[in-house]
């Protein structure tokens, strides 16, 4: 047993100021001393380094330890934001506003949050209930908040959660006012928890927060309501003949979402009665991301009873929405590439827009609304992965990542938000069914305007981390030479700067037939992710139906060379 290690968590355990996690950890302490190796092993692994603060904030699995998600790390953590607005604001003391989702430990984290807040001199404001992040991203910058906390791991699995740190007021008063932590914002905030010393150093307020009425979840909701204009004669018709299925996923969604759509007009709404209300355990998904398979399936099956027009489907905080649809007289989850390029030409389509509205992307995502910016005279940004880049873009009028991720009104929310741009998609596809049309009819339009945009994803998942390193580096010191069955013609090591981004560990690859790779590690998860474009113009006769098929036959020649690239 490690002498070190064993003073260390013994060290822990007198500072830790929950009993549950303090029990835990004596559990594991005396295991570990009995000679157990594999609570010695667990051990090591709680106490490999403090759970890591960066561009997410605060990501990881609940427990006992440093290298967990726990009221000792939270509080740390908020120990460390305090200090640093402190820094920022001199002696005017900021203003914090305080979210949480259902998943375990949140509301009690929120909370401590909160009272560390309040004991160093500043103003926390709590929302009123569980809500979603988009609820918490809107409340930050309505109230004029210098920072915002929400406490959640998105569609991380079940026994994880995290922390969320949005700037604002008078901190951050650029165009990424309101919006999430980049650097150097993220180290600067590292370094103030970094030297907390301990948690029983740090104090905590018994009361003196402010917990927020139910008036700024109402202005929320009008605001999300209002994204696709007003439902007044035929447009309010075309609404109430709408129906949709939705699911929040047993996330926190399910009111706010509905309230939101009633409010713009949609009142024919069916939600999954077996997700519907918020459980921390996800039981009946094995992975609550709408994108995972199987994730969608009891939404699919309630749309095929009830003869839905739509399922909207939305991960457990809310800020991705996934879209399904009939194709091909099958129900099919559309590509996050396809409804943002959907997103994007009904926005820019619009007209109206300020001088310098631009519209972007992420750089890992499709081509395709670059084209639809140039075809509407806006302009286009892409940027690193990740919406804290694409939502501080000046003059933004609409953001999205291939994630599910959609920024369709971004001076009421800097951020992805799953709820106004769920009205969005039901009010385009409300207009399609009084027009006779489908939403298949609008990515057919699409092909049309632009050619056919095919976007796939392949990941590798590693249980040994040290083995994505290994991986990104045997890729970059030796690129593939041909992908697809043709020659790659540019090879860029994104670390190096690409295309006027800020550097990043990556690796970008074109081939001579127009294909486009992308490799990159996950900033999320043990994986190294391709992303992978093929762009196939139509042909003299405009057949679009032609051009899939040649595109889906280019995409699965490059997807196997990229499976073999990876080592898959």
């Amino acid at each position: 047993m490690d002498a070190a290690l064993l003073e260390t968590a013994k060290a822990w355990l007198d500072d830790d100021p929950d009993p549950v996690t303090r029990g835990e950890l004596e559990a594991v302490i005396a295991t570990a001393e009995m000679g157990d190796d594999a609570a010695q092993v667990d051990l090591a692994d709680r106490f490999r380094g403090m759970l890591q603060f960066g561009t997410a904030g605060l990501r990881g699995a609940i427990g006992a330890g440093p290298n967990r998600m726990n009221r000792a790390v939270v509080i740390r953590a908020a120990a460390g934001l305090a200090a640093f607005l402190k820094e920022e604001l001199g002696d005017a003391p900021a203003r914090v506003a305080i979210g949480y989702d259902a998943r375990h430990g949140s509301e009690q984290f929120a909370k401590d949050t909160a009272a560390v807040m309040t004991a160093a001199g500043h103003e926390a404001l709590l929302l009123p209930r569980l809500l979603p992040t988009p609820v918490l991203a809107y409340a930050t910058r309505v109230l004029d908040a210098d920072a915002g906390v929400m406490v959640t791991a998105s569609h991380n699995p079940p026994q994880d959660n995290g922390y969320k740190v949005y700037l604002g007021g008078r901190v951050v008063t650029d165009s990424g006012q309101g919006a999430q932590i980049v650097p150097p914002y993220d180290a600067k905030i590292a370094a103030r928890i970094a030297a907390v010393e301990t948690v029983e150093s740090v104090e905590r307020a018994v009361e003196g927060w402010t917990v927020l009425g139910e008036d700024v979840v109402d202005q929320y909701v009008a605001a999300a309501g209002a994204v696709a204009g007003a439902p007044e004669g035929d447009v309010a018709d075309a609404r109430a003949n709408l129906r949709i299925v939705l699911t929040p996923l047993h996330g926190v969604g399910a009111q706010t979402v509905e309230r939101a759509l009633r409010t713009a007009g949609f009142t024919d709404l069916h939600t999954v009665p077996e997700q519907e209300k918020p459980d921390p355990d996800f039981p009946t998904v094995s992975f609550p991301n709408p994108e995972e398979k199987g994730a969608i399936d009891l939404a699919l099956a309630l749309a095929e009873s009830v003869d839905a027009d739509v399922v909207i489907a939305n991960d457990p905080d809310t800020d991705r929405a996934a879209v399904a649809t009939i194709i091909d007289g099958r129900w099919t989850m559309l590509h996050g590439d396809v409804v943002g390029s959907l997103l994007g030409e009904r926005i820019s389509s619009r007209g109206g827009h300020p001088e310098g509205a631009v519209v972007g992307n992420s750089v890992v995502s499709s081509q395709q609304l670059s084209a639809i910016a140039e075809r509407y005279g806006l302009g286009y940004r892409h940027t690193l992965t990740g919406f804290k880049w694409i939502s501080r873009e000046e003059g933004l009028v609409y953001g999205y990542e291939e994630a599910l991720g959609y920024c369709v009104a971004p001076d009421m929310v800097r951020d992805k938000d799953g709820i106004s741009a769920a009205v969005v998609m039901a009010d385009y596809v409300a207009e399609l069914k009084a027009a006779g049309r489908t939403l298949a009819d609008a990515i057919d339009d699409l092909a049309r305007a632009y050619g056919v945009y095919l976007t796939r994803q392949v990941s590798a998942r590693f249980a040994d981390i040290a083995l994505i390193g290994e991986t990104m580096d045997r890729l970059l010191s030796a690129p593939p030479a041909s992908l697809g069955g043709s020659d790659v013609v540019a090879t860029d090591d994104m670390g190096e700067g690409f295309q006027g981004l800020p550097p990043t560990t990556g690796l970008h690859l074109a081939t001579a037939s127009g294909a486009r790779v992308i490799i990159r590690p996950s900033g999320t998860e043990p994986k190294v992710k391709a992303y992978l474009e093929v762009i196939e113009p139509l042909g003299e006769d405009g057949d679009v139906r032609a051009a899939r098929e040649r595109a889906t036959a280019a995409m699965d020649a490059l997807d196997s060379d990229v499976h073999g690239a990876l080592g898959l």
